[in-house]
């Protein structure tokens, strides 16, 4: 199974799916056995097809490291936390994540836009 390591060590995934707030962008980061990139990649798009079919899923996009990488990090946009919590206890969600390879260690994290003056908008 999947080892998860916090990406805040102050606020936890379970913490931050109890905030009511949104859009949502749920941030992870993967770090995969060189040779288990190709299997990592099949889990995420069975896991991304089913929340693709959940009230609330906006879009999801992931991203490789390069020059032989094998860690990716993949973001998914929400209408709401509530949205992505109801999700993610779906028993075919847990299922996935159970599919995930042993060595595979998950840093998930949930975010919202924020506005820079001159740079960002909210």
């Amino acid at each position: 199974m999947v080892r998860i390591v916090e990406m805040d060590e102050r606020i936890t995934l379970e913490k931050q799916l109890d905030e009511d707030v949104g859009p949502i962008i749920v941030m992870n980061k993967f770090n995969v056995g060189p040779d288990e990139a190709d299997e990592f990649l099949n889990v995420f798009a069975k896991t991304t097809e089913t929340f693709k079919q959940q009230p609330g899923f906006i879009s999801a996009q992931s991203h490789r490291g390069i020059a032989g990488s094998s860690t990716f990090v993949n973001y998914v946009v929400w209408e709401s936390a509530a949205h992505f919590r109801q999700a993610f206890n779906r028993p075919e969600i847990q299922s996935n994540m159970a599919s995930v390879l042993p060595n595979t260690v998950m840093s998930p994290h949930l975010f919202k836009k924020v506005a820079v003056p001159g740079i960002c908008v909210d």
